[in-house]
C-alpha cells in the first residue's frame, strides 16, 4: 500500500531554484538525481518582462541549461506582478513569452494581491481593481492557451504579521479561477501560506484544501510555525517571521491531515524551500515523500 501511493509520487514532485540563483547544469543534474521531475525557476522583474527582448534572451539561456536534463520547467513570475494595468498588463504579456520560450508548462502568479478592507469605500476600490484582474486574465488564458501554458494563481500569506489580503483566502482565489472558467488558468494551492492563513482564522489548512481542490492545478510544499499564537518559537529561526518556507516537518502544519488530499491529486507538487534553509535535494525528496507517505503506512498497519 505504501508502495502504491509512493510510485503515485512519481513524476510529480518539483523543487525551486533559490530567487536569484542561476539554475546551474550541476544543480539541475543534482535535482534529477534526486528524484525531482520538475523544476521552479523565477523569472526577471516585470520592468525586464516589459521589454521583452531581454527577457527572450534570459528565456533563451535557461532553455539551453534544461537540454541537459529531463526536468519540466514552472516559472514564478514576479511577485509584485498584478495584471490589469498597462505596465502591468505588458508584463504579464512578457511573462507568457517568457515562459513559452524557456519552454514551461506552468507560470506561477500573485493574483488578487490587494489589501482586503471592510471599509465600504475601501472595499469598492478593491472590488474594482479585482475586476481589473479579472478582465485582463480573461484577455490573457487564450493566449496561454495557444502557446501551450498554464497560469496558476497562488494563495498567498503574510510574510511578517500585517494586514489581510485577498489572496490570503484560498477560497477567494479558487472563487477567482472558477470565474475565469478556463483550462490556462488553475488554482496554485500553497499548502504553507495557507497554514498561516487557516491559523490566523482559526481554521484548518486541509478544510481549505478540501473547498478548494477542484480548481487546483498545482501544489507548493513548505512548512513554518503557522501564525506563531503564544509566541511559539523554534532554534535558529527569524522570531517574528511567519513564512518561512522550511522543509516539510521541519515546522507545525499536520501533513497527516494533507497528505491524502495531495497524495490523491494529480497536480505537481514543487517544494518551495526558503534559500537560508535547504537541505541536499536528496534529503529534501525524502521529507517531501515522508510527508506524503506516512498516513498511508500508518492505515496499512
Amino acid at each position: 500500500m505504501q508502495e502504491e501511493h509512493r510510485h503515485h509520487l512519481d513524476g510529480r514532485l518539483g523543487l525551486n531554484v533559490p530567487r536569484g540563483t542561476w539554475p546551474t547544469p550541476a544543480l539541475l543534474k543534482a535535482y534529477e538525481a534526486a528524484g525531482f521531475a520538475w523544476v521552479q525557476v523565477h523569472t526577471p522583474p516585470l520592468g525586464v518582462l516589459a521589454e521583452r527582448e531581454d527577457a527572450r534572451r534570459h528565456a533563451r539561456a535557461l532553455r539551453a541549461v534544461l537540454d541537459a536534463t529531463a526536468l519540466r520547467l514552472l516559472v514564478h513570475g514576479p511577485d509584485d506582478l498584478s495584471a490589469g494595468t498597462d505596465l502591468h498588463d505588458r508584463a504579464l504579456a512578457g511573462l507568457l513569452d517568457y515562459a513559452a520560450e524557456a519552454g514551461a508548462e506552468l507560470v506561477a502568479y500573485h493574483g488578487l494581491n490587494f489589501r482586503a478592507s471592510e471599509d465600504a469605500i475601501a472595499g469598492r476600490a478593491v472590488a474594482e481593481r479585482v475586476e481589473l484582474e479579472e478582465r485582463a486574465l480573461r484577455r490573457f488564458a487564450p493566449v496561454a492557451a495557444r502557446l501551450g501554458l498554464r497560469v496558476c494563481v497562488e494563495n498567498l500569506a503574510p510574510t511578517y504579521p500585517s494586514p489581510p489580503r485577498v489572496c490570503h483566502d484560498p477560497r477567494e482565489v479558487a472563487a477567482f479561477v472558477r470565474r475565469l472558467d478556463s483550462p490556462a488558468v488553475a488554482m496554485l494551492f500553497d499548502a504553507g501560506h495557507a497554514h498561516i492563513a487557516a491559523g490566523l482564522r482559526r481554521g484548518d489548512a486541509a478544510a481549505q484544501l478540501d473547498d478548494v481542490a477542484d480548481a487546483v492545478g498545482l501544489f507548493h510544499l513548505h512548512d513554518n510555525l503557522g501564525a506563531r499564537r503564544h509566541e511559539l518559537q523554534a532554534p535558529g529561526v527569524d522570531p517574528l517571521r511567519l513564512d518561512l518556507h522550511l522543509p516539510p516537518g521541519a515546522g507545525t502544519l499536520a501533513w497527516e491531515r494533507l497528505a491524502p488530499a495531495l497524495a490523491g491529486h494529480d497536480a505537481p507538487l514543487v517544494l518551495e524551500i526558503g534559500a537560508g534553509v535547504r537541505q541536499e535535494p536528496v534529503a529534501l525528496a525524502a521529507a517531501a515523500r515522508a510527508a506524503l507517505t506516512v498516513p498511508v503506512a500508518r492505515a496499512a498497519a
